[in-house]
């Protein structure tokens, strides 16, 4: 039986990621953007280095006497689209930076206008990756697994019918959408009664427990040395959440009147870049062993120290980088100010 390994990982990912979608939206219509964007952030970081990292490892420890393989221009074509995504992240945060050089006192509209454009080209370049993916270099996608028949892949029978599972999906749906909307509304309140920040809840807990079905796919299919799998599942889900829900949310919101930005603070942003470029460095040779996986989930643990330690209050955390950055913009404006003043007095003493 041959198994398309690209559609099975784009399938999984898809469902997985309604429980983010659905979360996105209770908070969106909350107007708890904040939250919106803490959870979103989180389930890119946690497929990328959790989800991607337990199976590398959890599949390296299963298969130790077998070189595990996987085709790596599914992993390519996935990297170059997270970093078109992060670059349009990016953006906005240096135009933070530049702004307040020349406009320190602007009401950020060029920064939503900056970020719903680049929102819309992120779905342009959403559809393209699919229409590449499935429609014109499928043959791209395929690893050499999909051509072999082995008696393992005869045996495999479905567990239950098409319609049996579209009425499972159909009523997981409708659960999670009111646990969603119960999560979304506690938040705030369970931060201030477990003495965590909003941040670590949303970036670390609940992607956590969002992403545990491709979480338990993706490692299953690793167990089984189908990596293209895991692949697909992970590098998926984060790419979609990336460059399809984020940029979605920012265009509902501009519909509803909401001022919803791609600037998701320089924090959050460089633990985003840090996973990017870690993951694309874990996956350039095609091969794998455990102990990659053990440096992406060590990664995901450093991340989440990180948010873990950091208290700040609920909605601060955009004006406490602005703090930042006009910080360190006075610092070096300050000693390029002092060094430029020494080198006139020093000139003038050579000269006299």
């Amino acid at each position: 039986m041959v198994i398309l390994y690209t559609v099975g990982g784009l399938v999984n990912a898809t469902c997985g990621n309604a429980t983010e979608l659905i979360i996105a939206m209770f908070a969106l219509h909350k107007r708890k953007i904040h939250v919106l964007k803490y959870s979103l952030l989180g389930s890119i970081i946690s497929n990328l280095l959790l989800v991607l990292g337990s199976s590398l490892l959890c599949g390296g420890i299963a298969n130790l006497n077998k070189q595990q393989k996987f085709d790596h221009k599914q992993a390519d074509a996935n990297t170059l689209l997270l970093l078109l995504g992060l670059l349009c992240q990016i953006a906005p945060l240096l135009f933070n930076l530049n702004i307040m050089e020349y406009s320190p006192k602007s009401d950020g509209t060029s920064i939503l206008h900056l970020s719903r454009a680049s929102s819309i080209l992120m779905l342009f370049a959403y559809v393209a990756y699919l229409f590449f993916q499935l429609k014109t270099h499928t043959q791209l996608f395929e690893s050499q697994e999909d051509h072999e028949v082995d008696d393992n892949d005869i045996k495999e029978t479905a567990s239950i019918g098409s319609w049996s599972a579209f009425i499972w999906l159909c009523l997981m749906t409708i659960i999670i959408a009111v646990l969603s909307e119960y999560v979304v509304g506690t938040i705030e309140d369970a931060s201030e009664s477990w003495g965590i920040s909003v941040s670590f809840i949303s970036i670390i807990l609940l992607p956590i427990v969002g992403n545990a079905a491709e979480h338990v796919g993706s490692v299953i299919f690793a167990f089984k040395n189908k990596l293209d799998i895991s692949l697909g599942v992970a590098l998926g889900s984060a790419s979609q959440i990336l460059m399809f829900v984020v940029p979605l949310c920012v265009i509902i919101a501009w519909i509803m009147g909401i001022n919803m930005s791609l600037d998701f603070g320089l924090l959050e942003t460089g633990c985003l870049a840090f996973s990017i470029f870690l993951t694309a460095f874990t996956l350039q040779d095609g091969s794998s062993h455990y102990l990659k996986g053990v440096i992406l989930t060590l990664a995901y643990v450093v991340i989440g120290a990180c948010f873990f330690v950091q208290h700040v209050p609920f909605g601060m955390s955009f004006m406490l980088n602005l703090h930042v950055i006009a910080f360190l913009y006075n610092y070096f404006r300050f000693f390029e100010t002092r060094e430029s003043a020494l080198y006139n007095c020093s000139l003038c003493f050579f000269i006299s």
